[in-house]
């Protein structure tokens, strides 16, 4: 592989330093999964649905944080997974290196975005509950856009901060990323130069997502707890505690495939299929779920399921009975 690609590199000369830049990586991930055609279906179907579903959630937006997290689902989503149908319909591996850091910057950045509204959405409820009677003049319109705009600002400085590293370093050797899209981490390890700053921004990276904010959304929901507790009420306990669920949620199913890959690797090592599949899980099925559990009410939803157990349970409770007089009715 190294030899076919060898006369395909270009130098780039800047600042008396020269850096060779590939013309394109490789991306290998879905290449060996057995029927991976029905994952791509999947994927397609479940692309759609969220396109859909947070189109309507930015044309009718009801709260700024909500939308917030419907455009960064919306952008996520398209930056990841059109490629991957590109990469199955025309049998394209292959991706250009200058598409691949661009490519690398919106993935990250929308996902690390994604991950912090949901801590401004934990911290939103946590005034709520905890701090009821100063709810409203805690959390104002001001306050929240500013949240919101220096989640965008941060985490896009940092996000092409770290792409900016990349593009300083020389590629001269394998140039196949074992992923489904331009993982940071990997394409950094394909470097011959010294990657030293490039771990360092990939540490910070990974604190800021995903560890730092499930972290703060569980510490949150402690708070939470412990306030609840000293509700006398149990009716005004459940009444607090269904205005969180929604959000828990979201938040146990965006990050579960993290924690399902942390838990594996400590008892045995993931294998490459399990890890790909669980990440790309990560990517789209929130953003799937978000515009449904914010566009109906928690109380809503949980009435519908009572209705449908309640009639599963008549269900089978009228045909125990049928079953019982069906003979009698017969010998008589």
């Amino acid at each position: 592989m190294t030899s076919v690609l060898a006369p395909m590199l270009n130098s780039t000369l800047g600042n008396n330093i020269t850096f060779v830049h590939p013309a394109y990586f490789i991306i290998s991930g879905f290449i060996g999964i057995p029927n991976i055609k029905y994952y791509y279906v999947f994927l397609f179907f479940m692309y759609v649905v969220s396109v859909l579903g947070n189109t309507a959630s930015l044309h009718s937006p009801k709260y700024m944080i909500v939308f917030n997290l419907a455009l960064a689902d919306l952008c996520g989503s398209t930056a990841l997974i059109p490629k991957l149908f590109e990469t199955f319909l025309f049998d394209r591996s292959d991706i250009v290196y200058q598409d691949c850091l661009s490519y690398m910057f919106f993935v990250y950045f929308f996902t690390d975005v994604q991950s912090w509204i949901l801590v401004i959405m934990a911290y939103d409820r946590f005034i709520a509950i905890c701090f009821p009677l100063r709810y409203h003049s805690i959390v104002t319109k001001p306050a929240i856009a500013a949240m919101l705009l220096l989640v965008w600002i941060v985490l896009m400085s940092i996000s092409a901060y770290m792409v900016g590293l990349v593009d300083r370093l020389s590629f001269c050797g394998p140039l196949v990323i074992q992923s489904f899209f331009c993982n940071h981490g990997l394409i950094v390890d394909l470097a011959c130069d010294d990657t030293s700053l490039n771990s360092d921004i990939s540490f910070v990276s990974f604190v800021l997502n995903p560890c730092l904010p499930p972290i703060l959304i569980i510490l949150t929901y402690v708070c939470i707890a412990i306030a609840l507790s000293r509700v006398a009420s149990r009716k005004e306990r459940l009444k607090a505690a269904k205005t969180c669920t929604s959000h828990l949620i979201l938040v146990a199913i965006c990050f579960s495939p993290y924690l399902y890959i942390c838990i594996t690797n400590l008892i045995s090592k993931v294998d490459r299929d399990g890890r790909i599949i669980s990440m790309t899980l990560a990517h789209i099925v929130p953003p799937l779920l978000n515009p449904i559990l914010y566009s109906l009410k928690t109380e809503e939803v949980l009435n519908c399921i009572k209705r449908l157990c309640h009639n599963m349970l008549s269900n089978i409770t009228m045909s125990k009975k049928r079953g019982k007089e069906e003979p009698k009715d017969h010998c008589g």
